[in-house]
């Protein structure tokens, strides 16, 4: 990984920025992802988000923390957060902008245990495949405390795969639709392609299911998109 992403954040932040990410994927074309929306404060953030902040409480992991904007809104207000990222550069990036503590690391490599854990700006991303989501739901499922909450939005992107005439043009004997090659370049170099997952939310209730996790529905959002919140089987009962 060349972490282009990390290398845009860390232009960003110390006053270097020139160009934005491109970004594809293998059903839509290139389009830009201005470094400025990465650095977003409360109320640039879209409402799932907001909604997801409002209600973390207690000891807070935020997975793919980025720049870092979640953790430092949720640390001014006093919460206990550790803030994780695979990217060098948004680890980096999240040090310079004060986040107390934050590691490079993956979740499927976190031991400690939280009372919210955080997946935003479409936090099923990070499963990458389907057949992926069991091994990832488990074992976030075992990072709760007691009273444990996962945090996590995505969308069904369904709509994408629309033609003119409202009719889909799916694969169906594809894998799954959400499931995405995702593509960035910034400054001229391109990063390797990445798996990316989008869930709609009955395919991620029934995969929460299967993991001994229960799955509400927090709130929709604008364009397809959702907030949920995930908690241990036997405490949603």
């Amino acid at each position: 990984m060349k972490d282009l992403f990390g290398k845009a954040l860390l232009d960003y932040q110390t006053g270097n920025f020139t160009v934005n990410l491109i970004t594809a994927t293998n059903i839509s074309d290139e389009d830009e992802l201005p470094l400025s929306y990465l650095f977003r404060n409360f109320e640039e953030m879209p409402k799932l988000e907001q909604k997801a902040l409002e209600l973390s409480k207690g000891k807070i992991l935020d997975v793919g923390c980025g720049a870092g904007n979640h953790s430092l809104y949720l640390q001014n207000k006093g919460l206990q957060v550790c803030a994780i990222d695979i990217s060098p550069g948004a680890v980096e990036v999240c040090k310079m902008r004060g986040v107390k503590r934050v590691a490079l690391k993956s979740v499927l490599n976190e031991t400690e245990t939280f009372d919210t854990i955080l997946l935003l700006m479409n936090g099923t991303g990070i499963f990458q495949e389907l057949k992926q989501t069991q091994t990832y739901l488990k074992h976030l499922n075992s990072l709760l405390n007691d009273n444990g909450q996962i945090l996590v939005d995505s969308s069904d992107i369904k709509y994408m795969y629309e033609d003119d005439d409202g009719g889909f043009w799916m694969d169906l004997n594809a894998e799954y639709y959400g499931e995405l090659d995702y593509f960035l370049s910034y400054k001229g170099e391109t990063e390797k392609t990445m798996k990316w997952l989008y869930l709609d939310f009955e395919t991620l209730s029934q995969e929460c299911k299967k993991a001994g996790l229960f799955c509400e529905k927090i709130v929709d959002g604008e364009h397809f998109d959702y907030l949920a919140r995930l908690i241990p089987a036997k405490a949603g009962i």
